[in-house]
C-alpha cells in the first residue's frame, strides 16, 4: 500500500520534483546559483514566457494548438515600440507623431493581438480548419504583415530603438531597493497568472474550455456554444501574446520584426511539461508556471555553470519527448 501511495505521490508531483532536482543539481555545482540576484534574473526572464505560455494553455486545453503565438508577440512588440520612441531619436519611426500617452500604444498592441487570435478562432470554429493549419497560416501572414510595417519609410527595416523611459520602465523598473526589489514585469506576470487561474477555475468560459477539450461532441450536446467559446479562447490567447510582445519591447528597449521567433514552441513545451495535455481537457496554471521555470532554469542555470547551449537543446528535447510520451500513455490508459 505504501508503494502504491509513493507511486501516486511521485506521479502527481513529478514536475515539481524535476524542478527541485534541477535547482539542487545546479546549486551543488555552483552554490552562488541560489543568490537572490540569480532568482531575480530567472523571474525576469520567465515573466514574458509565462504570459505567452498561459495564452497557449487556453488553446491546448481545447485540444488545439497555436503556431502564430511568436509572430503575434513580434507584431505587438514592433507596433508598441514604433509609437513610443523619444522625440529627438534620429531614426524615429513616425517623425511627426506627437507624444502619446503610453497606455494608447500598449492598448493598441494588445488589441491587435486579440484580433489576430480572434481570426484564428473564427477560422478554426467557423471554417473547421484544423488548428495546426489555421494558426500556421496566421503565423506566416502576421510575419509578412509585420515585415511590411517594419520596412516602411523612414525605418526601412532598421531595429527600432530610442524608446521612451516611461515605456522601458515597465520592463526594467521595480518596487523596493537593492537585490530584494520586485520588478514591475514580474508583478505583471503574477497578476496575469492570478487572473488566468480565476478564468480557468471560477468562470463559465473556463468550465466550457475544459469540456470542449475533454469531448467536443459531448460539449455540443450539453448545450455549449462551441464556436463562440473557441473564438473567445483564441482571442484571449492572442491578447496575452500581444501583452507579452509589449513587455518584451519594454524589457529589451527595442524591437525588430524577428522578435518572438519560435516562442510558440517554447510555450507549447512549457505547457506540456507542466501537465497540459496535448489531447485536451487537462491543464493547470501552477503546472504551466513550473513548466516555464523548468525551461528558464535549463537555459539560465546551465549557461550559469558553463554548459554548452547545444547540450541545453538536447536536454530540452529529451524533456519534451518524455513529457509527451507520459501524456500519451495517460491518455491511452483512460481510453
Amino acid at each position: 500500500m505504501d508503494t502504491i501511495k509513493m507511486k501516486g505521490f511521485l506521479s502527481q508531483n513529478a514536475i515539481y520534483i524535476v524542478l527541485l532536482v534541477l535547482i539542487i543539481g545546479i546549486a551543488v555545482y555552483d552554490p552562488t546559483f541560489l543568490a537572490v540576484n540569480t532568482l531575480r534574473d530567472v523571474l525576469i526572464q520567465s515573466s514574458t514566457r509565462i504570459i505567452i505560455a498561459l495564452g497557449m494553455a487556453f488553446v491546448l486545453i481545447t485540444a488545439g494548438t497555436d503556431l502564430s503565438a511568436g509572430r503575434i508577440v513580434g507584431l505587438s512588440a514592433v507596433i508598441s515600440a514604433s509609437m513610443l520612441q523619444v522625440a529627438d531619436y534620429p531614426r524615429r519611426f513616425f517623425p511627426d507623431m506627437p507624444e502619446l500617452n503610453v497606455i494608447i500604444p500598449i492598448a493598441l498592441a494588445v488589441i491587435i493581438g486579440l484580433v489576430c487570435g480572434m481570426i484564428n478562432g473564427w477560422v478554426v470554429a467557423k471554417l473547421n480548419v484544423p488548428p495546426f493549419i489555421a494558426t500556421l497560416g496566421t503565423m506566416v501572414a502576421v510575419y509578412g504583415l509585420n515585415s511590411l510595417y517594419f520596412d516602411m519609410e523612414p525605418n526601412v527595416s532598421q531595429p527600432i530603438g530610442g524608446l521612451r523611459p516611461d515605456f522601458t520602465a515597465i520592463g526594467s523598473g521595480f518596487i523596493g531597493t537593492g537585490q530584494y526589489s520586485i520588478p514591475y514585469i514580474v508583478i505583471i506576470a503574477i497578476v496575469v497568472a492570478v487572473i488566468v487561474w480565476v478564468v480557468f477555475n471560477k468562470t463559465k468560459l473556463g468550465k466550457n474550455m475544459y469540456a470542449i477539450g475533454g469531448n467536443i461532441q459531448a460539449a455540443k450536446v450539453s448545450g455549449i456554444n462551441v464556436s463562440k467559446n473557441l473564438i473567445w479562447i483564441y482571442a484571449i490567447a492572442g491578447a496575452l501574446y500581444g501583452l507579452a510582445g509589449v513587455l518584451e519591447a519594454a524589457r529589451t528597449g527595442g524591437a525588430t520584426n524577428n522578435y518572438g521567433n519560435m516562442y510558440e514552441l517554447d510555450a507549447i513545451a512549457a505547457c506540456v511539461v507542466g501537465g497540459v495535455s496535448t489531447s485536451g481537457g487537462i491543464g493547470t496554471v501552477p503546472g504551466v508556471l513550473v513548466g516555464v521555470f523548468i525551461f528558464t532554469i535549463i537555459n539560465y542555470g546551465l549557461t550559469f555553470i558553463g554548459v554548452s547551449p547545444y547540450w541545453q537543446l538536447i536536454i530540452k528535447g529529451l524533456i519534451i519527448v518524455a513529457a509527451i510520451a507520459i501524456d500519451m500513455r495517460k491518455y491511452a490508459a483512460k481510453k
